[in-house]
């Protein structure tokens, strides 16, 4: 077998399909925004769906590239098993070849093991192939086409037949479907194949007997009642995991010792002055943390950022769990994982030249990441430690508390068992389970959403979007589908033409009315799904096979598109004023505002924002035309100075928005207005930080924003007429503070006097309980004040355990106080014990080992208050 680098395998898998006229095309983001049925794209074939679903006609029959992918949400799931052996992962590349109605499987067949053992070299006898071997619950046989041509390459003994689950291939519950044949690779040495057939082990989980490239036969259409029906046009996937195919070529037992992660791995090592090789654990750490590195830094160079809701949410927790693990295992507690990027980047930044022109936000987003999680990891201990400190007979940590570690603080629960077993304590894990699992089924119930079959009226594939040129049109429907989500029931509606924007590029989607014969359906919004745009409406027209008339709201696109040029007109600003460093990071426009986030450093100042505001309204006084070019080359495009943005998925030909070719080019498929004088006016109304390196602009425009001059001018009428002056407002207000914050002192100062006096009241009132000075009263006095008097009784008492309470419109506040030594003597955490007890006057509190406050609202449990301390001291080391 011939050794050769990555870099290698990967061309000549590319040069071989592009010598049989396949069109080599780029890996699509791995990062989906246009397809409600996934986040990431974890297979191959994701970017061609509509090819497959018939939405779109294919540009070329036959494509080949590699894929990056990831796999961690869904039924491809494979988070939490990377690591722990040597193969699973969760960012990988898919190398594939596809045939769209064109060759089918004789080629597909011949051209895979001609590839195989012809230019990678690898030993035909160690090569198995499977077969489909047919379903009796589908009602399909065994997939005899595919066996034919497998025999006249390799001897039937090397031929298996495989099960539905092995060798079914389906796109989901419903959808282009077909048989597959994958072949196995055995990689076990010489002697323990003599020993035991590798035919024996294929399928059957043995790290050494794999799988190395899936051929997909899609022939079938699923449809919603389970039923078969075959496809039109027959289509080949094949998906081949480039990692894994590296390891065969270059003769290595893992994954993670080939030329891939090797780099990764030697970096870690010097980081952390870990050995790999030398301890399971300190394994495991490693190849967790090469792995998630390349998930997250894709990630973050396809536009998704780290955040708390979908997408963001897996990417913050895949870095979380490679934090976790050098934390734990590798002893960093300090950011670390940032220094890894350089290597990364070295590695990859050809192929994907995402990664060189991304680097410097990708490093900054992960260290600001990981700067905030250690400092979680570090809270989460300490509270752990207090839990501990009060529940002071060794034992279970209770489930919910491990679930409010694990939900409120982002505490891993694996990370409490090992903490727990440190000091001889365990983990009540079902209690824990069983609130993952509740958290889960109200996730699913509010994400819930069942789809019908497609109801086909016309068989027309392509479905045209003519909304640039007019707001109304005659469409046939093409087909439509019922939807029930959140246990509301409405109506997917696909048009042969259509007027009507569907959501994308950050530009909401249209509404307006269906109408037939006089009667009007709402069109709630447009969506895209990949390539299909689908109208949602509450209902179907009483005749779907008749005309409607299409109408979209007019004022609301014409205000939408003031708002999306704008965006276009603030873009060009902001790298005017700020430097070419800023790139959008992501945008909203509908018809009320615009919504912009981007790349910067640091908090726009006042003079910036002004600056920024004032270009953009020249450029709206300027009246500069629309100048619109479609379908223009890629390439030409880019040599026209239009920006392509890393993360977006674009076509051979794009669309360019010019206003002023010197000021704004960019690709963009949305709604713009004729001329920029239609905006009238632009507003930035907020301007804030949303992840490292990138900000969040809001403004507004026309309407919107003259309604904001109009309700600013009059708060500044009303202020004049407060303080009866025509000028200068700004003395008169800070005269009026001036005066306040003197008001404020002086009644600071009759409180601290009141004070005084209540302290030695309290002095008075000490109750010994147990060797400690206990003082449990009921004072007139400010909340804000009662935190001062404490500290001044404590500064003139011992062995104190201080309890105070006041009562102020209604509103219950109490303080408690214990001197230092009785807290190290007892363990105590009065916080949490205030805490658990606010209850009792209907509301919350806690706070520090030896000082607590709570509010409420139940001045009737006052009293049980003060009983509870004086227990928690019955309870006491001097007690005993």
């Amino acid at each position: 077998m011939l050794i050769m680098d990555s870099r290698e395998i990967r061309k000549r898998f590319l040069d071989f399909f592009e010598d049989r006229e396949h069109r080599i095309v780029p890996s699509a983001p791995m990062v989906i925004k246009d397809d409600p049925t996934l986040m990431f794209t974890n297979a191959g074939m994701n970017q061609f769906k509509d090819y497959f679903l018939g939405n779109k006609t294919p540009q070329y029959r036959r494509i080949a590239n590699t894929q990056k992918c990831l796999r961690v949400s869904g039924k491809h799931n494979d988070l939490e098993e990377v690591g722990l052996d040597t193969y699973h992962h969760t960012m990988f590349e898919m190398l594939g070849n596809w045939s769209f109605g064109d060759y089918f499987k004789k080629e597909a067949i011949e051209w895979a093991w001609e590839l195989l053992t012809g230019v990678y070299h690898i030993d035909p006898d160690r090569l198995y192939i499977t077969v489909f071997g047919g379903d009796p619950v589908d009602g399909t046989s065994g997939d005899d086409e595919a066996l034919m041509f497998w025999k006249g390459i390799v001897h039937e003994d090397r031929i298996l037949f495989g099960s539905k689950k092995d060798n079914f291939w389906e796109m989901g519950d419903t959808g282009p479907c077909g048989p597959c044949s994958e072949i196995h690779v055995d990689l076990r040495e010489q002697t323990e194949r003599d020993e035991t057939p590798g035919h024996e082990l294929v399928n059957k989980d043995h790290p050494e007997v794999i799988e190395i490239w899936n051929l997909v036969f899609i022939e079938f259409n699923r449809a919603a009642g389970g039923s078969l029906m075959p496809l039109p046009s027959k289509h080949v996937d094949t998906g081949m995991g480039f990692e894994r195919l590296t390891m065969v070529l270059q003769e290595k037992k893992s994954n993670y010792d080939t030329d891939i992660f090797k780099p990764l791995i030697q970096r870690i090592e010097e980081l952390t002055g870990a050995k790999y090789g030398s301890d399971r654990n300190t394994d495991i750490a490693i190849r967790v943390i090469a792995d998630h590195l390349r998930a997250v830094v894709f990630a973050v160079a396809d536009g998704q950022l780290p955040s708390n809701v979908k997408a963001g949410y897996v990417i913050r927790r895949i870095l979380r769990r490679a934090i976790r693990y050098g934390y734990t295992w590798l002893n960093q507690t300090e950011p670390f994982i940032n220094n890894l990027i350089p290597v990364l980047v070295y590695q990859m930044g050809d192929f994907f030249p995402e990664l060189k022109a991304q680097q410097e936000l990708i490093v900054k987003v992960i260290t600001e990441e990981e700067t905030a999680f250690l400092r979680t990891l570090a809270n989460g201990i300490k509270r752990f430690d207090q839990y501990v400190a009060v529940n002071r007979e060794p034992g279970i940590i209770d489930g919910n508390f491990a679930f409010e570690l694990f939900d409120t603080y982002g505490f891993p629960v694996d990370l409490t068992r090992l903490m727990a077993r440190e000091k001889s304590w365990d983990v009540n894990m079902e209690g824990f389970n069983i609130r993952l699992e509740e958290q889960k089924e109200r996730s699913k119930s509010a994400a819930g959403k069942t789809m019908e079959d497609w109801i086909v009226i016309r068989e027309e594939s392509d479905a045209r979007f003519v909304g640039y040129e007019t707001l109304q049109t005659e469409s046939g429907i093409l087909k439509y589908r019922k939807v029930i989500q959140k246990k509301k029931e409405y109506f997917q509606v696909v048009l042969d033409k259509t007027p009507f924007y569907a959501e994308s590029g950050g530009q909401v989607g249209d509404t307006g009315h269906l109408e037939q014969e006089g009667n009007k359906i709402k069109v709630h919004t447009t969506v895209r799904e990949n390539d299909l745009i689908s109208h949602i409406v509450s209902r179907i027209p009483d005749n779907p096979e008749a005309m409607v008339t299409a109408t979209v709201d007019a004022e609301k696109r014409k205000l939408t598109a003031n708002n999306h040029t704008a965006t276009h007109l603030m873009h060009a600003a902001l790298r005017k004023v700020l430097g070419n460093h800023v790139e959008q990071k992501g945008s909203l426009v509908d018809h009320l505002h615009l919504r912009f986030d981007f790349s910067h450093y640091s908090r726009l100042t006042d003079e910036e924002i002004r600056a920024v505001e004032t270009m953009v309204n020249e450029k709206i006084r300027e009246n500069i035309a629309l100048n619109e070019s479609k379908d223009v080359p890629m390439d030409d495009a880019l040599k026209m100075g239009a920006m392509a943005l890393f993360g977006e998925k674009y076509g051979e030909t794009v669309r360019v928005i010019t206003f002023n070719k010197d000021y704004s080019v960019e690709l963009c498929g949305g709604t713009h207005v004729s001329s920029t004088g239609q905006i009238g006016f632009f507003k930035i109304i907020s301007e804030s930080n949303i992840a490292a390196g990138v900000r969040r602009i809001e403004a507004i425009t026309a309407v919107e924003a003259e309604k904001f001059i109009q309700a600013q001018n009059d708060i500044i009428r009303q202020l004049r007429d407060l303080f009866k002056t025509d000028e200068n407002i700004i003395k008169g207000v800070n005269d009026l503070i001036g005066q306040n914050n003197k008001l404020h002192k002086q009644v600071a100062d009759l409180y601290n006097e009141k004070a005084m006096h209540i302290k030695k009241e309290l002095l008075a009132a000490i109750e010994p309980v147990n060797g400690v000075n206990f003082i449990a009263q009921e004072v007139d006095l400010e909340a804000d004040v009662l935190k001062n008097l404490a500290y001044l009784v404590r500064d003139e008492v011992e062995n104190l355990f201080l309890v105070l309470a006041s009562v102020n419109q209604g509103k219950v506040s109490i303080v408690f106080l214990a001197s230092d030594d009785l807290v190290r003597e007892n363990g105590w955490h009065i916080g949490l014990y205030l805490r658990d007890i606010a209850k009792l006057i209907d509301g919350g509190g806690g706070g520090q080992p030896h000082f607590a406050t709570a509010g409420g609202k139940n001045p009737g449990g006052i009293i049980d208050i003060f009983n509870a301390a004086r227990q928690l001291i019955t309870r006491s080391k001097r007690a005993e």
